[in-house]
């Protein structure tokens, strides 16, 4: 049985269940923007990010990451089994190749030969299994936890890891790409969380939580001639003006997002180049649904037809993006849900469904903060304006950015939210809609998504699978406790200095967070 990808290649079963892999799920975009590559990476420099996030509640922890500054701090210290490539391929990391049995339930994980963590340790398969050990179990706290939910069985075999599922899961080798399940040394079964320990390009020097970050080149990294750069300072630098300001003084030398206002103006600014990338990324208003009046779906479909969706994409994005349908399946994603009807803004169905749920009038409050995502603040106040045409009236409550994600984010009944999104419908599901998942940040437990997550996983018919995740985005745009009014582009600004190759990654922001590792200096 084969498939076609987004990029028109041919991808059959069987090489997505090997190693190094093409991955029909992602369609991740080259940059959009202008930008520096050169034909031949150097080494040298201390690359200096400045990034718009950053918390006093910052963690080592790798199944507790949950912002760009710990998560790219996490993915210079560290490695993975499998890495996700800028075209959207699946290549080895930790894992030198896989291979799964007929039914996807048995996994088996090649450790690569030679690979030293850096204090010294040689990676064993014994690390692999207690690295991912950390994120199961009842007392797991990680959010990588229901993506390992179905691991029954690991076992070493000479170099090998073998891997026994519950159910098939034709998106494994994918989901251990997963920057949460970092491979880490194991000391009597246990990996220690907070240990800097890791086998990736750089190696810890200094952190201040939420502040800074230093790390240095890793003289006995195994890709060789990687990592380009010397050393990498992370900054955090949460205020917009303040980060443009950074860059382009030259006191940084790449920001991630950029104020979109004034974007135009940073791309005159002399040295500077603007590079934006398309992939998953949206952003959301999630609601308790086990807290009234959310529990009630009549109410959270007229909240979701009161909200002026094109209007935020061109007043907050600026047209960096598009139109969201409250699901965080995006077009780049192999089974997007194309001909599903579209939520628009339209305040007489917001109106009709308030009377569904015995109501003529509605008021509730809403917990905004820009740390969320960029205009966050604004694009509530403007969702304010248009819901009042519908009977609704939401109070815009600003929370302070230190501190949102720990004080209000999934404590407030309502707040907002960015996701990267993920390379699988799967993952994404799986890590953010599934009952009793960490980041399950609306708290919706529905037994027929939940039902078809776990049979979408192991499906290996194309057709069969495309339908149960068709059903599943239904779902969670009519029936889940989120608001996704638009999916936006990742937009960063470097010096002309900083080079990096043609295509850029759009999984996630910074080259999928690996712009410490791909990147060099001109």
């Amino acid at each position: 049985m084969e498939s076609t990808n987004p990029f028109g290649r041919s991808v059959s079963r069987r090489s997505v269940l090997q190693g190094a892999s093409a991955l029909g799920t992602a369609a991740l975009l080259g940059p959009l923007g202008a930008g520096r590559a050169a034909a031949q990476p150097k080494q040298g420099g201390t690359l200096r990010l400045g990034l718009a996030h950053g918390s006093t509640t910052d963690t080592l922890d790798p199944g507790i990451l949950e912002q760009v500054f710990t998560q790219v701090h996490a993915q210079c210290r560290h490695n993975q089994l499998t890495e996700i490539l800028p075209d959207g391929s699946l290549t080895g990391e930790v894992a030198e190749s896989w291979e799964a049995s007929p039914d996807a339930t048995t996994w088996t994980f090649k450790i690569r030969d030679g690979l030293t963590f850096h204090s010294g340790k040689t990676v064993t398969p014994d690390d692999v299994i207690a690295s991912i050990n950390y994120h199961r179990g009842e007392d797991s706290t990680s959010v990588a936890k229901p993506i390992v939910a179905s691991v029954t069985d690991l076992a070493a075999d000479g170099s090998n890891v073998v891997v026994t599922l519950e159910n098939g899961n034709a998106d494994f080798a994918t989901l251990m790409a997963d920057y949460h399940i970092a491979i880490m040394p194991g000391i009597d079964g246990r990996i220690d969380p907070a240990s800097s320990d890791g086998c990736g390009p750089f190696v810890h020097q200094e952190w201040e939580p939420g502040v800074r970050a230093y790390v240095t080149r890793n003289p006995n990294y195994w890709k060789e001639g990687k990592p380009y750069f010397d050393a990498v300072e992370i900054l955090s630098i949460v205020d917009p003006a303040a980060r443009q300001n950074a860059v382009v003084s030259g006191e940084v030398d790449v920001i991630d997002r950029v104020d979109l206002q004034t974007v135009g103006l940073l791309q005159r600014a002399p040295g500077i180049l603007v590079l934006a990338t398309s992939g998953t990324e949206h952003y959301g208003f999630p609601m308790d649904t086990r807290a009234a009046p959310f529990s009630d779906n009549n109410v959270r479909q007229a909240l979701k037809y009161a909200i002026d969706r094109q209007e935020l994409v061109d007043k907050i994005l600026f047209g960096y993006g598009e139109v969201g349908n409250d699901h965080p399946i995006g077009r780049s994603n192999r089974y997007f849900a194309a001909d599903l009807e579209q939520h628009a803004y339209d305040p007489d169905k917001a109106k009709f469904y308030l009377k569904e749920a015995g109501l003529d009038t509605l008021a509730v409050d809403i917990h905004v903060a820009d740390a969320a995502f960029a205009g966050c603040v604004n694009s509530a106040l403007l969702y304010s304006e248009k819901a009042a045409a519908g009977g609704i009236t939401l109070n815009v409550v600003r929370e302070p950015n230190d501190g949102f994600w720990s004080n209000v984010w999934m404590v407030k009944p309502w707040s907002a939210t960015y996701w990267g999104g993920r390379p699988t419908e799967d993952w994404m599901f799986s890590t953010t809609y599934a009952r009793g998942a960490p980041w399950n940040e609306t708290f919706w437990d529905n037994d027929r998504f939940n039902e078809l997550l776990v049979m979408g996983r192991a499906e290996l018919d194309e057709e069969k699978r495309r339908e149960i995740y068709f059903e599943m985005q239904d779902l969670v745009s009519n029936q889940g406790g989120i608001v996704i009014p638009m999916f936006g582009q990742y937009v960063m600004a470097h010096s002309e200095r900083i080079a990096h190759p043609d295509q850029v990654s759009a999984l996630w922001t910074l080259d999928g967070f690996r712009a410490v590792e791909r990147w060099w200096f001109a």
